[in-house]
């Protein structure tokens, strides 16, 4: 969602803002903003479309030692520059916002009564003009205040031009964190922002405030309490979020699949079995008692999730429930004894899972288990049990190698839970291990086929719709396959199981409907055939991604790829890769904007 930078530096800090709004670009918006102060006056540049815009609008060294910066991505009033981000009060406070706040409309009426202009349609105005409303030299004192009215979820960048010495931020929600530097400090919404000017962090947890200073900050609780804080010093490099030789950001993270699945797996296997304690220390008791299990997730990630769900039931014979985590939350549920309640998250600061975590009330949970790719996230910090992906930063909005990582965690849960309960015997675990153990290689094989699928792209160049099959834990792969190529392709696509073809979709195909259908060697083949005949019955034209010894009956007009890969419990992770190659070079001809597409963000870190 929207992006947040603050800095304070003994150094113009102009183009280090401006090198963060770059680097989280990512998470998708419409609009961006700087506000600087120098000489105790405040300066703003605001631009629609891309930070490249921003930039071409700012003096190339214009002065000022503390700043704010923002991404917006519209929720209350259109993209415009007038709504961007920072938003100005008086010409003193200035303000950044990523969230919402749900009670401003009673609060906008207050504040035009008292006599305040407010120049824009959005939420976040109101902020600023609440804090220069209560602002009398003290800027905490000031936001603490405004913050007590605030209903939402929101993350806060505040200057004031009377002290140019004091950035404030806070959040309710949406992440922020705190980078050290050298007599310098910053403030943003993500890692990546900062990592050219420092490698040291603090995580802000939820409802903290901070006031950052030059040379020091100060870290305090929801009551305005100081607090103690750690520093923690990331792995991650400056460098480590470029593109390369590649294209774009969501080729080079399909590229990267088989090192990340390999960093997934290190340290977390042997020969033939799951290291012990991968889950954590406490993981073996928790584990001990599972009779159910609950897996909530958005997204990509629910898909992963049904994908877990088939391995959980068929392997473990435990019953599992996976449910969209923006519809668990609201809803009343029925908790099974002793379950274990799993989230899938690739921020670790989704909205919704957040919030179905943090609504756990019943005492039949044995526990809660984070499955995530992001250390010191909301999610990682508030689970009892987690599990990293360590799938490395992921740019694209379209999720790749996050998705392929979370496959290979939970099936490494899987493992780890039949070894705990007794439900895998030894062998079943070890030919799970080898067959991990040989993922890697064998998606950098199937990305070999990327000029081939590339070719088979321009086929749908000019389609506006796609059907996608699979059966069984294919299903949910079909799932992700039609979603990928809506994404960021804006071809309208659906996933079906096949067997459901008769009960309506039937009725979409014709020749220019393409069906796309996932094919793997196992028992449902032969039904998935029958499947495929209607499909030509009707005049479609079949695109069948076939594993090695799925030997199909096809006619010269259906297009069949072959996958070099006979494996049957990481066979889903392996049908995923050539669907997003599809998706990618499909886009890729239809000249859309792969790594940003429209109207998504890449952390939907509020409803």
């Amino acid at each position: 969602m929207c992006g947040i930078v603050g800095a304070l530096a003994h150094r113009d800090v102009g183009s280090i803002l401006l090198e963060g709004l770059h680097r989280l670009e990512y998470r998708g918006y419409d609009s961006a903003g700087i506000a600087l102060i120098d000489d105790k006056r405040l300066s703003r540049f605001r631009a629609l479309g891309k930070v490249s815009e921003l930039a071409a609008r700012m003096p190339a060294e214009q002065p000022g030692h503390i700043g704010i910066a923002h991404t917006r991505w519209a929720t209350h009033g259109e993209p415009s520059e007038i709504n961007a981000h920072p938003h100005f009060s008086n010409e003193r406070i200035a303000v950044v916002h990523n969230g919402i706040i749900e009670n401003y409309k009673g609060i906008r009426e207050r504040l035009i009564g008292q006599g305040y202009e407010f120049s824009s349609e959005t939420d976040s105005e109101v902020v600023a003009h609440l804090v220069d409303s209560y602002y009398d030299g003290d800027l905490f004192a000031a936001v603490k205040r405004a913050v007590d009215e605030l209903d939402g979820a929101f993350a806060l960048g505040i200057i004031v031009t009377d002290d140019p010495g004091t950035l404030v931020a806070c959040r309710r929600g949406p992440p922020l964190i705190v980078g050290v530097g050298i007599r310098e400090n910053f403030v943003a919404s993500d890692v990546s922002a900062l990592l050219p000017v420092t490698n040291r962090f603090v995580y802000l947890d939820d409802g903290d405030y901070v006031v950052l200073k030059h040379d020091s900050f100060e870290l305090y609780d929801a009551a305005g309490q100081p607090r103690a804080y750690d520093i923690k010093q990331s792995e991650l490099s400056a460098d480590s979020a470029n593109k390369g030789e590649y294209r774009h950001y969501m080729q080079k993270e399909i590229h990267e699949q088989g090192q990340a699945i390999a960093e997934c797996l290190e340290g977390r296997i042997g020969d033939a079995a799951v290291l012990e304690n991968i889950f954590g220390y406490d993981a073996d008791t928790v584990f001990a008692g599972v009779e159910n299990l609950q897996i909530i997730a958005c997204g990509t990630s629910y898909h992963a999730g049904l994908v877990a769900r088939y391995w959980i039931e068929s392997l473990l014979d435990l019953p599992c429930q996976v449910e969209v985590a923006s519809e668990f939350r609201y809803r009343k549920s029925v908790v099974q004894p002793n379950t274990l309640f799993v989230t899938l998250s690739q921020s670790g600061e989704t909205a919704d899972t957040l919030a179905a975590l943090r609504n756990l009330k019943s005492e039949h949970y044995r526990g809660s288990l984070a499955i995530c790719n992001v250390p010191e996230s909301s999610l990682v910090r508030e689970s009892d049990l987690v599990f990293m992906t360590r799938a490395g930063p992921e740019i694209g909005v379209a999720s790749t190698k996050a998705f392929t990582t979370q496959l290979v965690s939970l099936l490494l849960l899987v493992a780890t839970l039949g070894k705990r309960l007794g439900r895998l015997d030894e062998a079943t675990i070890g030919r799970i291990v080898s067959e991990l153990s040989s993922l890697p290689a064998l998606v950098d094989k199937l990305i070999r086929l990327e000029a081939r699928i590339e070719a088979i792209a321009e086929d749908f160049v000019d389609k506006q719709h796609a059907l996608f099959l699979g059966r069984g834990e294919h299903y949910p792969i079909a799932m992700e396959g039609a979603l990928k190529l809506k994404e960021i392709s804006y071809i309208h696509a659906e996933a079906y199981p096949a067997g459901e073809l008769k009960h309506g979709p039937l009725a979409l195909v014709d020749a220019e409907m393409p069906v796309v259908v996932v094919a793997p060697n196992d028992e449902l083949l032969e039904k998935l055939h029958s499947n495929m005949q209607e499909v030509k019955a009707r005049g479609g034209r079949l695109y069948v991604f076939a594993h090695r010894g799925a030997h199909l009956e096809t006619d010269s007009d259906d297009v069949v790829v072959e996958m070099d890969c006979d494996t049957r419990f990481i066979t889903p992770i392996l049908s995923t890769v050539p669907l997003q190659l599809l998706s990618y070079h499909v886009a890729v001809l239809r000249g859309t904007d792969v790594d940003q597409p429209r109207n998504l963000a890449k952390s939907v870190t509020v409803e």
